[in-house]
């Protein structure tokens, strides 16, 4: 009967679902049998070795427990550091597993593919039902051992933006950027008209800021806040509908009502020539080198060559009601006007060309408010009026629509920051606010209130950290909303310069 003996401890042997008896004793139990007073081996009393191993703390069975010849009373010291919350490094902290989630996650899939394919209705309630149920930990991973990424905030463009931009703990991140929500200034603007279709305020490259009140242009000098009056309609129902800076800053184009154009010499504060041509008012004034354009109430633009005495050079019919906008690109290849038809065109520098390069109709209103960008010559932005409350970004090059935002009121007028990827925009009813928009997310970065009636016009200081701001309030406020820090704009001019002095060196 020995052989009956033999295989069954064979067998006994290879079950792994079983507890093994007859098996050699470890090193440290037999260690631990042959210390005096020991209550036996392990083979008799299984429990009290694994009480040895867990008194000492942090280490491993393959080592001898008592090995050291300290007292008993020393050996349950911890010999290294350690945490209960982390664990062995090489063993997960296993606290944060999702293991009955992730068993259902696993059950499921595997139920799903082998049971019929589920129809599009039931797979939208069941995926309803597990976002309101368990949230994002049904989209999860099924093993978690990290801490988990920050919640995606509201208008994020995307979720791996905020997963790979998580700072790591220790590292110092970039603080946000303080804009002052009240203006710097206010100034009276007694008698500016409350009118959407014309454009009535300029800040010229010699810091030098015109406005339109009534029959009259007045001319406040920032740098030393005096104020002079350069001209004055002569007749009662006449009034100055538009005005616009030359590049230099040293001459004002005036549009008036009487459908004239006129041309002033700033410094000597005298008016060189009028111009006429149209048959309304002159409700838009945009330059390009000495090229004049202007639109008026009949639809037309207007290019005139101020150098010449035969101004006219060319005549277009633009719209076919009011040239409410108009805007020549920085690089003077491209001219943007919108029209109180609800129509975006894109002109040529080609002054003969009688058709647009490009027609847009998505606005749903007058489009007043244009501008492009300084970064990048062939972007484009546009507002529109009360039925519409979009602001949209135009590729010109390709005439496609890149970006709408819709903003919940009328669009007056807009500007690009100089030195950040903003773009800053003034509104009508119901908060008549002007708004700060990160580019390209056109995610809103923040309001600037304090008008009470709509905003119809804005102007960007020469360098660029200041809008003026006009409302139907007759008011004009002072924000100082894009200032840079000092030390990065010193390093900005140092750069400039040296690129400036390379370009030299290399025409040379």
């Amino acid at each position: 009967m020995a052989h009956f003996g033999f295989e069954n401890d064979i067998s006994a042997a290879m079950r792994i679902d079983k507890s093994m008896t007859k098996v050699p004793l470890m090193r440290w139990e037999r260690k631990l049998a042959e210390r005096p007073g020991s209550c036996g081996s392990s083979k008799n009393s299984p429990s009290k070795p694994l009480q040895q191993q867990n008194s000492v703390h942090s280490r491993t069975p393959g080592r001898t427990p008592f090995k050291s010849s300290k007292g008993l009373g020393e050996q349950n010291k911890t010999l290294t550091p350690s945490s209960a919350a982390t664990g062995d490094r090489f063993i997960p902290n296993r606290n944060t597993t999702q293991v009955d989630l992730g068993h259902f996650l696993v059950t499921n899939r595997s139920a799903s593919t082998n049971g019929e394919p589920i129809s599009p209705t039931k797979e939208h309630f069941q995926k309803t039902m597990n976002e309101n149920l368990n949230g994002q930990k049904f989209e999860s991973k099924i093993m978690g051992y990290h801490q988990r990424p920050p919640e995606l905030p509201e208008g994020a463009g995307s979720q791996l933006k905020v997963l790979y931009s998580m700072a790591t703990p220790g590292t110092n991140t970039k603080s946000l950027r303080h804009i002052p929500q009240a203006p710097e200034r206010i100034l009276d603007a007694p008698e500016i008209l409350d009118d959407y279709y014309l454009n009535l305020l300029d800040w010229s490259s010699q810091n030098v800021l015109a406005v339109c009140l009534g029959a009259s242009v007045y001319l406040w000098h920032a740098t030393s806040g005096e104020i002079q009056q350069l001209m004055e309609m002569e007749g009662n129902d006449e009034y100055v509908s538009s005005i616009s800076w030359m590049n230099e800053g040293n001459h004002l184009a005036v549009g008036t009502s009487t459908t004239e154009v006129q041309l002033w010499d700033v410094t000597k504060m005298k008016k060189l020539r009028s111009m006429g041509g149209h048959s309304a008012r002159v409700g838009s004034l945009s330059w390009s080198a000495h090229i004049l354009s202007s639109g008026s109430r009949s639809g037309y633009i207007h290019h005139h060559d101020v150098r010449v005495a035969d101004h006219l050079v060319s005549s277009i019919c633009a719209h076919s009601q009011e040239v409410c906008g108009l805007k020549w690109s920085p690089d003077g290849k491209i001219l943007a006007s919108g029209g109180n038809d609800n129509a975006l065109h894109v002109w040529s520098s080609d002054l003969g060309q009688q058709s647009a390069v490009y027609s847009f109709n998505q606005h749903q209103a007058a489009v007043k408010a244009l501008a492009w960008c300084p970064r990048q010559h062939s972007l484009l932005a546009s507002g529109g009026g009360t039925a519409d409350r979009c602001i949209r970004l135009w590729n010109v090059n390709t005439g496609t629509c890149l970006t709408s935002v819709d903003t919940n009121s009328q669009v007056c007028a807009l500007l690009w920051s100089k030195d950040y990827k903003e773009l800053i925009s003034s509104h009508g009813f119901a908060l008549n606010q002007l708004t700060i928009w990160s580019h390209p997310s056109m995610t809103k970065v923040t309001e600037l209130t304090g008008h009470t009636s709509r905003v119809l016009h804005m102007a960007m200081s020469p360098d660029g950290s200041t809008v003026v701001s006009a409302a139907a309030d007759e008011t004009l406020r002072l924000w100082k909303c894009f200032a840079v820090d000092p030390q990065k704009k010193a390093q900005k001019s140092v750069a400039q310069l040296e690129t400036g002095i390379m370009r030299k060196m290399c025409i040379r």
